[in-house]
């Protein structure tokens, strides 16, 4: 479904983007765990287009749009989460929603998002500023989703949540891969990204330099942990 091949990316003079290989299969869930700083993020924004690779490929399904606009990525496919959020604060949850929706959802409507959302249902008429941390991020998800993408790209959804919250949020994508959604995690919660993904990759300096399936990556952690994660 989504297959990165020898991706360089770079800001300015600096090179990011060492090389990065990876693939997630449709309907499973592959999370990259790095330190700060290592490319996580660059490799999401090489992916959507956003900080466009340099060379490589990226492929969707086997459409190679390595270097695309944006906005022709998210029309092929590519639903974008981003760290942070960047919801608008002066709409209305609903608003927020349709703005991403440039033509009517046939998988994910409205009213199935607020089925899969029930606490956005709720607050359908709040504007974005009002809403909680974990409320803004279920936005985020729900408004990636209207876009009907074969692939999400989920940017350290949970940054700055409380335990609770992080709880919910597992428990979401969780139930988002059982409804077959195939999903790109760049995440620091270890016990998030175990909890959810079918593949593990760990990135340093620029390269994915270490992918395993979960119950490897189980088996291997103390290792992977102490050379590639620990400060």
């Amino acid at each position: 479904m989504l297959r990165l091949e020898g991706l360089h990316t770079y800001y300015g003079h600096g090179h990011i983007l060492q090389g990065v290989d990876l693939e997630v299969p449709a309907g499973r869930i592959a999370a990259v765990l790095g330190r700060n700083g290592v490319g996580k993020t660059t490799t999401m924004r090489s992916i959507v287009g956003l900080t466009p690779p340099r060379s490589g490929k990226v492929l969707i399904g086997e459409q190679n749009v390595a270097g695309w606009a944006p906005h022709r990525i998210v029309r092929v496919g590519v639903g974008y989460v981003p760290e942070g959020r960047l919801i608008f604060p002066d709409l209305t949850v609903v608003e927020n929603i349709q703005v991403a929706q440039r033509v009517p959802a046939r998988q994910w409507s409205m009213e199935r998002l607020f089925t899969l959302f029930p606490g956005l249902a709720e607050r359908r008429r709040s504007k974005g500023s009002q809403l909680s941390g974990g409320e803004q991020q279920m936005l985020a998800i729900a408004r990636a989703l209207v876009t009907d993408p074969r692939v999400i790209l989920l940017d350290e959804p949970s940054q700055g949540l409380a335990p609770l919250v992080v709880e919910e949020l597992t428990r979401m994508i969780v139930r988002l891969r059982q409804e077959g959604v195939t999903l790109l995690l760049v995440e620091q919660n270890l016990k998030l990204a175990e909890a959810v993904a079918d593949l593990v990759y760990v990135m340093v300096k620029g390269q994915m330099v270490y992918h395993a399936p979960l119950e490897r990556f189980r088996s291997e952690r103390e290792d992977v942990m102490a050379k590639y994660l620990t400060l």
